[in-house]
Protein backbone atom coordinates (compact mmCIF):
# COMPACT_ATOMS: atom_id res chain seq x y z
CA UNK A 1 0.00 0.00 0.00
CA UNK A 2 1.19 3.50 -0.79
CA UNK A 3 2.72 5.47 2.06
CA UNK A 4 0.34 8.27 1.00
CA UNK A 5 -2.52 6.38 2.62
CA UNK A 6 -4.63 8.82 4.62
CA UNK A 7 -6.16 7.60 7.86
CA UNK A 8 -9.42 9.29 8.92
CA UNK A 9 -8.53 9.25 12.62
CA UNK A 10 -10.36 7.82 15.60
CA UNK A 11 -14.14 7.67 15.13
CA UNK A 12 -17.23 7.88 17.28
CA UNK A 13 -19.56 4.89 17.13
CA UNK A 14 -22.91 6.28 18.37
CA UNK A 15 -23.87 2.80 19.62
CA UNK A 16 -21.79 -0.07 20.93
CA UNK A 17 -19.49 -1.58 18.32
CA UNK A 18 -21.39 -4.87 18.57
CA UNK A 19 -24.53 -3.04 17.48
CA UNK A 20 -22.83 -0.90 14.83
CA UNK A 21 -21.02 -3.78 13.08
CA UNK A 22 -22.67 -7.02 12.00
CA UNK A 23 -19.49 -9.07 11.68
CA UNK A 24 -16.59 -9.16 14.13
CA UNK A 25 -13.30 -10.54 12.77
CA UNK A 26 -11.30 -11.32 15.90
CA UNK A 27 -7.64 -12.22 15.97
CA UNK A 28 -6.85 -14.98 18.47
CA UNK A 29 -3.47 -14.87 20.21
CA UNK A 30 -3.19 -11.68 22.26
CA UNK A 31 -6.91 -10.94 21.84
CA UNK A 32 -8.87 -14.02 22.96
CA UNK A 33 -6.04 -16.02 24.49
CA UNK A 34 -2.34 -15.81 25.26
CA UNK A 35 -0.87 -19.19 24.45
CA UNK A 36 -2.82 -21.65 26.58
CA UNK A 37 -4.45 -19.04 28.82
CA UNK A 38 -7.58 -16.94 28.19
CA UNK A 39 -7.34 -13.16 28.02
CA UNK A 40 -9.20 -11.45 30.85
CA UNK A 41 -12.84 -10.54 30.08
CA UNK A 42 -12.64 -11.98 26.54
CA UNK A 43 -15.20 -14.78 26.85
CA UNK A 44 -17.78 -12.60 28.59
CA UNK A 45 -17.28 -9.77 26.10
CA UNK A 46 -17.67 -12.08 23.10
CA UNK A 47 -20.86 -13.56 24.54
CA UNK A 48 -22.29 -10.08 25.13
CA UNK A 49 -21.36 -8.97 21.60
CA UNK A 50 -23.10 -11.99 20.10
CA UNK A 51 -26.18 -11.33 22.19
CA UNK A 52 -26.18 -7.78 20.82
CA UNK A 53 -26.35 -9.16 17.28
CA UNK A 54 -22.73 -9.37 16.14
CA UNK A 55 -21.66 -12.54 14.35
CA UNK A 56 -18.13 -13.33 15.53
CA UNK A 57 -15.48 -15.23 13.60
CA UNK A 58 -11.82 -15.74 14.40
CA UNK A 59 -8.84 -15.09 12.13
CA UNK A 60 -5.30 -16.35 12.53
CA UNK A 61 -2.13 -16.39 10.44
CA UNK A 62 -1.34 -19.79 11.95
CA UNK A 63 -1.49 -22.30 9.08
CA UNK A 64 -0.78 -25.50 11.02
CA UNK A 65 -3.58 -25.88 13.59
CA UNK A 66 -6.86 -27.50 12.60
CA UNK A 67 -9.94 -25.35 13.09
CA UNK A 68 -11.54 -27.85 15.45
CA UNK A 69 -8.46 -27.81 17.70
CA UNK A 70 -8.78 -24.03 18.02
CA UNK A 71 -12.54 -24.26 18.55
CA UNK A 72 -12.03 -26.79 21.35
CA UNK A 73 -9.52 -24.46 23.02
CA UNK A 74 -12.00 -21.58 22.90
CA UNK A 75 -14.76 -23.81 24.26
CA UNK A 76 -12.50 -24.51 27.23
CA UNK A 77 -12.49 -20.76 27.91
CA UNK A 78 -16.28 -20.57 27.80
CA UNK A 79 -16.58 -19.28 24.22
CA UNK A 80 -19.23 -21.08 22.17
CA UNK A 81 -17.84 -21.48 18.65
CA UNK A 82 -18.02 -23.87 15.71
CA UNK A 83 -14.98 -24.95 13.69
CA UNK A 84 -16.38 -23.06 10.70
CA UNK A 85 -15.94 -19.78 12.60
CA UNK A 86 -12.15 -20.29 12.75
CA UNK A 87 -10.45 -18.85 9.68
CA UNK A 88 -6.82 -19.94 9.34
CA UNK A 89 -4.35 -18.86 6.70
CA UNK A 90 -4.50 -22.42 5.31
CA UNK A 91 -8.23 -22.04 4.67
CA UNK A 92 -7.73 -18.68 3.00
CA UNK A 93 -4.62 -19.79 1.12
CA UNK A 94 -6.33 -22.78 -0.49
CA UNK A 95 -9.34 -20.68 -1.50
CA UNK A 96 -7.00 -18.02 -2.85
CA UNK A 97 -5.28 -20.55 -5.13
CA UNK A 98 -8.67 -21.87 -6.25
CA UNK A 99 -9.70 -18.32 -7.24
CA UNK A 100 -6.60 -17.99 -9.44
CA UNK A 101 -6.55 -21.43 -11.09
CA UNK A 102 -9.10 -23.73 -12.79
CA UNK A 103 -10.85 -26.44 -10.78
CA UNK A 104 -8.68 -29.54 -10.46
CA UNK A 105 -5.38 -27.71 -10.97
CA UNK A 106 -2.38 -29.43 -9.40
CA UNK A 107 -0.84 -27.96 -6.26
CA UNK A 108 2.30 -28.77 -4.30
CA UNK A 109 1.35 -27.95 -0.69
CA UNK A 110 4.37 -27.39 1.55
CA UNK A 111 3.29 -27.28 5.18
CA UNK A 112 0.88 -28.93 7.58
CA UNK A 113 -1.69 -31.66 7.04
CA UNK A 114 -4.32 -28.97 7.68
CA UNK A 115 -2.99 -27.10 4.64
CA UNK A 116 -3.18 -30.22 2.48
CA UNK A 117 -6.75 -30.90 3.60
CA UNK A 118 -7.82 -27.38 2.70
CA UNK A 119 -6.28 -27.71 -0.76
CA UNK A 120 -8.39 -30.82 -1.33
CA UNK A 121 -11.54 -29.10 -0.02
CA UNK A 122 -10.96 -26.25 -2.47
CA UNK A 123 -11.28 -28.64 -5.43
CA UNK A 124 -7.57 -28.72 -6.22
CA UNK A 125 -5.39 -31.78 -6.82
CA UNK A 126 -2.45 -32.43 -4.52
CA UNK A 127 0.90 -33.56 -5.88
CA UNK A 128 3.92 -34.64 -3.90
CA UNK A 129 6.96 -33.15 -5.62
CA UNK A 130 8.27 -30.84 -8.31
CA UNK A 131 8.63 -33.85 -10.63
CA UNK A 132 4.82 -33.78 -10.94
CA UNK A 133 5.03 -30.33 -12.59
CA UNK A 134 2.40 -28.66 -10.36
CA UNK A 135 0.44 -25.66 -11.58
CA UNK A 136 1.00 -23.93 -8.24
CA UNK A 137 2.95 -24.11 -4.99
CA UNK A 138 1.19 -23.19 -1.74
CA UNK A 139 3.69 -22.81 1.09
CA UNK A 140 2.77 -22.73 4.76
CA UNK A 141 4.49 -23.67 8.01
CA UNK A 142 4.88 -26.54 10.40
CA UNK A 143 7.61 -27.27 12.95
CA UNK A 144 8.83 -30.41 11.16
CA UNK A 145 9.30 -28.85 7.72
CA UNK A 146 12.42 -30.15 5.95
CA UNK A 147 15.06 -28.80 3.63
CA UNK A 148 13.85 -31.18 0.91
CA UNK A 149 10.31 -29.78 1.09
CA UNK A 150 11.64 -26.26 0.63
CA UNK A 151 13.84 -27.48 -2.21
CA UNK A 152 10.83 -29.10 -3.93
CA UNK A 153 8.94 -25.81 -3.66
CA UNK A 154 11.90 -23.95 -5.17
CA UNK A 155 12.27 -26.44 -8.03
CA UNK A 156 8.56 -26.18 -8.85
CA UNK A 157 8.51 -22.39 -8.71
CA UNK A 158 11.64 -22.18 -10.84
CA UNK A 159 9.93 -24.45 -13.38
CA UNK A 160 7.00 -22.03 -13.65
CA UNK A 161 4.50 -22.98 -10.92
CA UNK A 162 2.51 -20.04 -9.56
CA UNK A 163 3.77 -19.31 -6.05
CA UNK A 164 1.32 -18.68 -3.18
CA UNK A 165 1.96 -18.51 0.57
CA UNK A 166 -0.18 -18.67 3.70
CA UNK A 167 1.54 -15.85 5.59
CA UNK A 168 4.81 -13.96 5.71
CA UNK A 169 5.37 -13.68 9.48
CA UNK A 170 9.16 -13.73 9.85
CA UNK A 171 9.09 -15.00 13.43
CA UNK A 172 6.91 -17.14 15.64
CA UNK A 173 6.93 -17.19 19.48
CA UNK A 174 7.65 -20.62 20.93
CA UNK A 175 8.12 -21.93 24.45
CA UNK A 176 11.91 -21.45 24.34
CA UNK A 177 11.84 -18.06 22.62
CA UNK A 178 11.43 -16.54 19.16
CA UNK A 179 11.88 -18.93 16.24
CA UNK A 180 11.86 -18.54 12.42
CA UNK A 181 8.32 -18.21 11.15
CA UNK A 182 6.69 -18.93 7.81
CA UNK A 183 8.12 -15.77 6.27
CA UNK A 184 11.69 -16.85 7.01
CA UNK A 185 11.11 -20.14 5.18
CA UNK A 186 9.43 -18.31 2.31
CA UNK A 187 12.49 -16.07 2.02
CA UNK A 188 14.62 -19.18 1.51
CA UNK A 189 12.55 -20.10 -1.56
CA UNK A 190 12.59 -16.51 -2.82
CA UNK A 191 16.37 -16.41 -2.44
CA UNK A 192 16.73 -19.67 -4.40
CA UNK A 193 14.36 -18.71 -7.22
CA UNK A 194 14.26 -14.92 -7.38
CA UNK A 195 10.45 -15.24 -7.56
CA UNK A 196 8.10 -13.35 -5.24
CA UNK A 197 4.76 -14.95 -4.23
CA UNK A 198 1.71 -14.07 -6.31
CA UNK A 199 -0.24 -13.46 -3.10
CA UNK A 200 -0.23 -14.09 0.65
CA UNK A 201 -3.31 -15.28 2.53
CA UNK A 202 -2.26 -13.91 5.91
CA UNK A 203 -2.38 -10.49 7.46
CA UNK A 204 -1.29 -7.71 6.76
CA UNK A 205 -3.00 -8.51 3.46
CA UNK A 206 -6.76 -8.12 3.65
CA UNK A 207 -7.56 -11.45 1.93
CA UNK A 208 -8.40 -13.14 5.23
CA UNK A 209 -11.10 -10.59 6.05
CA UNK A 210 -12.47 -10.63 2.50
CA UNK A 211 -12.61 -14.44 2.39
CA UNK A 212 -14.39 -14.67 5.73
CA UNK A 213 -17.13 -12.37 4.45
CA UNK A 214 -17.43 -14.56 1.36
CA UNK A 215 -17.45 -17.80 3.38
CA UNK A 216 -20.10 -16.40 5.70
CA UNK A 217 -22.26 -15.65 2.66
CA UNK A 218 -21.65 -19.18 1.33
CA UNK A 219 -23.32 -20.46 4.52
CA UNK A 220 -26.57 -18.83 3.43
CA UNK A 221 -26.15 -15.45 5.10
CA UNK A 222 -26.30 -12.10 3.36
CA UNK A 223 -22.88 -10.82 2.33
CA UNK A 224 -21.83 -8.42 5.09
CA UNK A 225 -20.49 -5.21 3.52
CA UNK A 226 -17.04 -3.97 4.45
CA UNK A 227 -18.46 -0.99 6.31
CA UNK A 228 -20.42 -3.36 8.61
CA UNK A 229 -17.39 -5.58 9.34
CA UNK A 230 -14.91 -4.92 12.16
CA UNK A 231 -11.48 -6.55 12.36
CA UNK A 232 -10.16 -6.70 15.94
CA UNK A 233 -6.54 -7.32 16.82
CA UNK A 234 -3.57 -6.64 19.06
CA UNK A 235 -0.95 -6.04 16.36
CA UNK A 236 -0.75 -2.86 14.33
CA UNK A 237 1.53 -4.35 11.67
CA UNK A 238 -0.76 -7.29 10.87
CA UNK A 239 -4.36 -7.04 12.17
CA UNK A 240 -4.78 -3.28 11.85
CA UNK A 241 -2.75 -2.82 8.68
CA UNK A 242 -4.78 -5.58 7.00
CA UNK A 243 -7.96 -3.72 7.92
CA UNK A 244 -6.71 -0.47 6.43
CA UNK A 245 -5.46 -2.20 3.29
CA UNK A 246 -8.96 -3.62 2.76
CA UNK A 247 -10.91 -0.48 3.63
CA UNK A 248 -12.22 -1.79 6.97
CA UNK A 249 -12.65 0.03 10.27
CA UNK A 250 -10.76 -1.67 13.10
CA UNK A 251 -10.45 -2.02 16.86
CA UNK A 252 -7.10 -2.50 18.58
CA UNK A 253 -6.98 -4.02 22.06
CA UNK A 254 -4.11 -3.57 24.50
CA UNK A 255 -3.97 -7.20 25.70
CA UNK A 256 -1.19 -8.32 23.37
CA UNK A 257 1.55 -6.67 21.34
CA UNK A 258 0.32 -3.10 20.77
CA UNK A 259 1.21 -0.57 23.46
CA UNK A 260 0.63 3.18 23.92
CA UNK A 261 4.01 4.12 22.42
CA UNK A 262 3.32 2.09 19.27
CA UNK A 263 -0.13 3.62 18.96
CA UNK A 264 1.02 7.21 19.25
CA UNK A 265 3.79 6.74 16.69
CA UNK A 266 1.87 4.50 14.27
CA UNK A 267 2.18 5.31 10.60
CA UNK A 268 -1.16 5.99 8.87
CA UNK A 269 -1.69 2.49 7.44
CA UNK A 270 -1.31 0.98 10.93
CA UNK A 271 -3.65 3.31 12.84
CA UNK A 272 -6.88 1.82 14.24
CA UNK A 273 -10.37 3.30 14.16
CA UNK A 274 -11.04 2.49 17.83
CA UNK A 275 -8.84 1.78 20.85
CA UNK A 276 -9.87 -0.37 23.82
CA UNK A 277 -8.21 -1.91 26.84
CA UNK A 278 -9.64 -5.33 25.95
CA UNK A 279 -12.59 -6.95 24.20
CA UNK A 280 -15.06 -5.23 26.50
CA UNK A 281 -14.65 -2.39 24.02
CA UNK A 282 -16.93 -4.31 21.65
CA UNK A 283 -19.83 -3.57 23.98
CA UNK A 284 -19.09 0.10 24.57
CA UNK A 285 -19.94 3.35 22.82
CA UNK A 286 -16.79 5.02 21.50
CA UNK A 287 -16.34 8.80 21.35
CA UNK A 288 -13.68 10.42 19.20
CA UNK A 289 -11.35 13.04 20.70
CA UNK A 290 -12.20 16.65 19.90
CA UNK A 291 -9.76 19.20 18.48
CA UNK A 292 -10.11 22.08 20.99
CA UNK A 293 -7.30 24.41 20.07
CA UNK A 294 -3.91 24.64 18.44
CA UNK A 295 -2.00 21.44 19.24
CA UNK A 296 -4.62 20.27 21.72
CA UNK A 297 -7.21 17.46 21.78
CA UNK A 298 -9.75 16.61 24.47
CA UNK A 299 -11.85 13.58 25.33
CA UNK A 300 -14.06 13.96 28.37
CA UNK A 301 -11.90 15.51 31.10
CA UNK A 302 -8.70 14.26 29.48
CA UNK A 303 -6.57 16.69 27.49
CA UNK A 304 -3.47 16.12 25.36
CA UNK A 305 -1.41 19.13 24.32
CA UNK A 306 1.88 19.80 22.54
CA UNK A 307 4.36 22.60 23.17
CA UNK A 308 8.13 22.99 22.82
CA UNK A 309 8.80 19.42 21.62
CA UNK A 310 6.81 17.93 24.52
CA UNK A 311 3.37 16.33 24.61
CA UNK A 312 1.59 16.23 27.96
CA UNK A 313 -1.70 14.72 29.11
CA UNK A 314 -3.80 15.81 32.07
CA UNK A 315 -7.16 15.42 33.73
CA UNK A 316 -8.68 18.91 33.67
CA UNK A 317 -12.03 20.56 34.23
CA UNK A 318 -13.41 22.40 31.17
CA UNK A 319 -12.60 25.85 32.57
CA UNK A 320 -8.96 24.80 32.88
CA UNK A 321 -8.45 23.75 29.26
CA UNK A 322 -10.81 25.92 27.26
CA UNK A 323 -8.75 29.10 26.95
CA UNK A 324 -5.06 29.32 26.11
CA UNK A 325 -2.22 27.13 27.30
CA UNK A 326 -2.69 25.27 30.54
CA UNK A 327 -0.28 24.29 33.25
CA UNK A 328 -0.96 20.93 34.84
CA UNK A 329 -0.33 19.64 38.33
CA UNK A 330 1.47 16.38 38.99
CA UNK A 331 -1.78 14.91 40.23
CA UNK A 332 -3.65 15.84 37.05
CA UNK A 333 -0.89 14.32 34.93
CA UNK A 334 -0.71 11.16 37.05
CA UNK A 335 -4.46 10.56 36.71
CA UNK A 336 -4.24 10.97 32.93
CA UNK A 337 -1.43 8.45 32.59
CA UNK A 338 -3.85 5.74 33.71
CA UNK A 339 -6.69 6.88 31.41
CA UNK A 340 -7.65 5.25 28.14
CA UNK A 341 -9.39 8.48 27.13
CA UNK A 342 -6.12 10.35 27.66
CA UNK A 343 -4.35 7.84 25.42
CA UNK A 344 -7.01 8.30 22.76
CA UNK A 345 -6.57 12.08 22.92
CA UNK A 346 -2.79 11.66 22.79
CA UNK A 347 -3.07 9.45 19.70
CA UNK A 348 -5.31 11.97 17.93
CA UNK A 349 -2.79 14.72 18.67
CA UNK A 350 0.28 12.63 17.78
CA UNK A 351 -1.22 11.55 14.45
CA UNK A 352 -2.19 15.14 13.67
CA UNK A 353 1.37 16.30 14.43
CA UNK A 354 2.93 13.53 12.33
CA UNK A 355 0.63 14.26 9.39
CA UNK A 356 1.73 17.92 9.59
CA UNK A 357 5.37 16.90 9.32
CA UNK A 358 6.43 16.91 12.98
CA UNK A 359 9.09 14.26 13.66
CA UNK A 360 7.66 12.33 16.61
CA UNK A 361 11.10 10.87 17.20
CA UNK A 362 12.10 14.33 18.45
CA UNK A 363 9.01 14.73 20.67
CA UNK A 364 8.88 13.76 24.33
CA UNK A 365 5.71 11.67 24.47
CA UNK A 366 3.71 10.89 27.62
CA UNK A 367 4.18 7.56 29.37
CA UNK A 368 1.05 5.55 30.07
CA UNK A 369 0.44 2.77 32.57
CA UNK A 370 -3.10 1.63 31.96
CA UNK A 371 -2.80 -1.43 34.19
CA UNK A 372 -1.53 0.23 37.37
CA UNK A 373 -3.63 1.41 40.29
CA UNK A 374 -3.87 5.15 39.71
CA UNK A 375 -5.01 5.80 43.28
CA UNK A 376 -1.73 4.51 44.68
CA UNK A 377 0.39 6.55 42.29
CA UNK A 378 -1.56 9.76 42.78
CA UNK A 379 -1.32 9.34 46.54
CA UNK A 380 2.45 9.08 46.27
CA UNK A 381 2.83 12.47 44.56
Amino acid sequence: MSERFTHPGLKSSGTSLAEKYSLGLLDLDGVVYRGKNPVEHAAQAITAAQEAGMFVSYTTNNSSRYQQVVADQLAGFGVEVSAQQIITSSVVGARMVAHHLPQGSTVLAVGSEHLRDEVRKAGLTLVESAVDRPDAVLQGWRPEITWNELAQAAYAVEAGAAYFVTNRDLTIPREMGIAPGSGSLINAVITATGVQPVASAGKPESAMYDEERSMNADEGHDLVPIERSLPVGDRLDTDIEAANRGGYDSLVVLTGVADPQQLMTAKPVQRPTYISQDLRGLNEVHVAPEHVGENRYRLGDMVAQYSMDTMTVASLAPEEWSDGAVSTSKTASAVARHSLDALRAACALAWDLADRGVDLGEVSLPKFDLHADETDEVASK
